[in-house]
């Protein structure tokens, strides 16, 4: 058997097998031999019958067989011995791309396409600078926070008269054009939150009412969007093409929030460890879980940053062509040209960044240790538990947790790939130049 490469230029080549009977004959004998022993064919003992009726039965398909797993064997033991940096994998040359006849067996020929990746070139110094925003966790925020977390242990009480911020309930009534009710329209009971609502104006036309008291309103005024519009008016999405827009809505119940007392059992509540026990420990532990907050946000801001920087800054070339028949042979579902050209764009640069991070990890030598993983893995894992008030966890089941995620593929992929960030972030913070700015949050979610 004879494999040869035939570069077609830097992104591109072929592999060509090309297969003798001297290459295939005894195997394919010794399969039909084996086939010969268990077939049962008509007028013959089981395993008796002459090797020129198994070769006319089974001879064909047997001869693909093997001469497909000796191609197949060939292309895979050349990649590796040659040391090829492949983009994907092999592909069946379209056209032209096989010699040979099966039904009359002779030399074979095989052909496989190859890409390569480019070369990347990329590192970094201290001439590589980027911006790194901080949120300036300020007075505003803090007193935000702090009456979002009283709102959220406090509880609804009755209320006479309609505030800005009220839950109230009351039902809907759809009009005519006269505003007079519409026979057989919409009869429904819903909730209006104020607080949530984006006009002004509209909450104003509720702010002062009582109980029995009616409003004129469009539905479109008080919910967001045609989803939270039909649940709000009892019917289906699809039928809310039939449904007027006038409508009176009567209050039946007003709601308001009493906030929770800032005192020592709310403290209990929300830090189990006791760390807090007075408004001003309160209002530290807001600033300081506001702060970590917030720096992970601009951690990822920085990636996002490295990453623009550094895509716009190399420049390299794909086996584009190669590449999106690929994506096309290796889909799981059938795919057209038009589905692979709208998506190839994205596809691409994200092959291009795994390419600029590989290239960072070989420059700066950078390796991912096993050790390293599974600590992280403990990290996010002690994350998720503080999600939920829980901050004692056993090392053991915390160990054995987090090597029951590293055996689930998928779940793999997900921590390397933030490992990865966090390396990238790391690196760019010793290798590169960071510049801190602090913004305000408004201009922190602004870009």
């Amino acid at each position: 058997m004879n494999v040869i490469r035939e570069d077609i230029d830097a992104l591109n080549a072929l592999i060509k097998i090309k297969v003798t009977p001297e290459d295939y004959k005894s195997k394919v004998s010794e399969t039909l031999n084996k086939y010969r022993k268990t077939a049962n064919i008509p007028g013959f003992r089981a395993g008796h019958a002459p090797i020129s009726f198994i070769q006319k039965q089974y001879g064909k398909t047997v001869l693909f067989e093997e001469v497909s797993k000796m191609v197949t064997d060939a292309v895979n033991n050349y990649i590796v011995e040659e040391k090829l940096n492949l983009l994907g994998n092999p592909i069946p040359l379209d056209q032209n791309g096989f010699s040979g006849d099966f039904s009359n067996p002779s030399d074979f020929e095989f052909s496989y396409e190859i890409g390569f990746p480019p070369s990347i070139d990329v590192s970094l110094s201290k001439n590589s600078s980027f911006e790194f925003q901080k949120v300036d966790v300020n007075e505003t925020l803090i007193s935000k926070q702090a009456e979002d977390i009283r709102r959220r242990y406090g509880k609804l009480t009755s209320a006479d008269v309609v505030s800005e911020k009220d839950l109230i309930l009351g039902r809907f009534l759809e009009l005519n054009e006269d505003k007079s009710i519409k026979e057989g329209g919409i009869d429904h009971t819903s909730s209006i939150s104020l607080e949530f609502l984006d006009s002004s104006d509209v909450r104003a036309l509720f702010v002062g009412k009582k109980i029995g008291e009616t409003v004129e309103l469009s539905p479109d005024d008080v919910s967001k969007g045609p989803k939270d519009k039909a649940a709000m008016l009892g019917i289906k999405e699809a039928d809310l093409e039939n449904v007027g827009n006038v409508f009176s809505y009567t209050i039946n119940e007003i709601k308001c929030m009493e906030f929770a007392e800032l005192n020592e059992e709310l403290f209990a509540k929300l830090y189990p460890d006791e760390s807090v026990k007075t408004e001003a420990d309160f209002t530290a532990r807001i600033k300081s879980d506001l702060q970590g907050m917030f720096d992970q946000d601009s951690d990822k801001k920085l990636y996002r940053t490295i990453q623009d920087s550094l895509m716009d800054q190399v420049k390299a070339d794909f086996p584009d062509a190669f590449l999106k028949r690929w994506i096309k042979q290796v889909n799981d579902k059938p795919v057209t040209d038009e589905q692979i050209e709208s998506e190839y764009e994205s596809y691409r640069n994200m092959l291009k960044w795994q390419l600029i991070e590989r290239r960072l990890f070989e420059k700066h030598e950078i390796v991912i240790d096993q050790l390293e993983l599974i600590n992280f893995t403990k990290q996010l894992l002690r994350s998720n538990y503080a999600n939920y008030g829980v901050f004692d966890i056993d090392e053991n089941e915390l160990s054995q947790n987090a090597m029951k995620f590293l055996q689930d593929k998928s779940q793999t992929d997900a921590i390397l790939s933030r490992f990865t960030e966090e390396k990238i972030i790391t690196l760019c913070k010793t290798e590169g130049t960071i510049k801190e700015k602090i913004v305000s949050y408004e201009e922190f979610i602004e870009k």
